[in-house]
């Protein structure tokens, strides 16, 4: 599990094809490596990838074709900077919210613009994604934690501070860019519990206005 608290921007030195899938090396910069074992987990814009190799500065994980195809590790390229953050512990701060570097999908920057200090993101997430992004609720975005300020349909809003955007990739955006998303994991949760028994059901339609009524959060 992360926090989507970003603590170092890395950089991906190496891709090696493997069979259909990637080996990738991560250069980690300022992330501290002391702690980390193999076998460790650590958030690469919001993917959760396997060290399997420590070389000292930096980590070295497979990303399979399941992973390639989902996120936008299947068009990664040397020298892209990505956002890094290691697991947490029980003693961590938890900044952001509950992010289990599964990315659900892929959205689009459709906008990005200046507002005073900050900038303004605007993202169009996969229609899929819609049902679970809410006006103040949370969101992962390239392993990011932020707060969705507005909703259109699969269209969403974001602010981003001046900080996030010093600490994190958010200041290489640009519209048109493909960023991987997360969302709210209670959300995912909820929706496979209101279903009851007809989860079972392999053509499971998910969350509805009458599964709604029926549970009491629609009159």
């Amino acid at each position: 599990m992360f926090t989507g608290i970003i603590t170092a921007v890395g950089t991906i030195t190496t891709v090696q094809p493997r069979g259909g899938d990637f080996r990738l090396r991560i250069a980690t910069g300022k992330l501290d490596l002391s702690d980390v074992c193999l076998g460790d987990s650590i958030a690469v814009s919001g993917v959760c990838l396997t060290a399997v190799e420590l070389p000292g500065d930096g980590f070295w994980a497979d990303a399979s074709r399941e992973t390639l195809e989902r996120t936008t590790l299947g068009a990664a390229k040397p020298g892209a900077r990505v956002n890094l953050e290691k697991a947490l512990t029980p003693t961590t701060r938890l900044g952001g919210h509950l992010v289990s570097g599964h990315v659900d999908g892929v959205g689009t920057v459709s906008e990005w613009r200046l507002d005073g200090r900050s900038w303004r993101l605007r993202i169009q997430a996969p229609d899929a994604l819609a049902r679970y992004i809410a006006e103040k609720g949370s969101i992962c975005v390239d392993g990011v934690s932020l707060t969705v300020n507005q909703v259109a349909g699969a269209a969403f809003e974001l602010n981003i501070v001046p900080h996030t955007l010093g600490e994190t990739t958010l200041a290489d955006f640009h519209t048109g860019r493909r960023v991987n998303l997360e969302v709210d994991l209670i959300a995912r949760y909820l929706e496979r519990l209101l279903l009851g028994e007809r989860a079972a059901q392999p053509q499971s339609s998910g969350i509805t206005e009458s599964l709604l009524r029926e549970h009491g959060f629609w009159k």
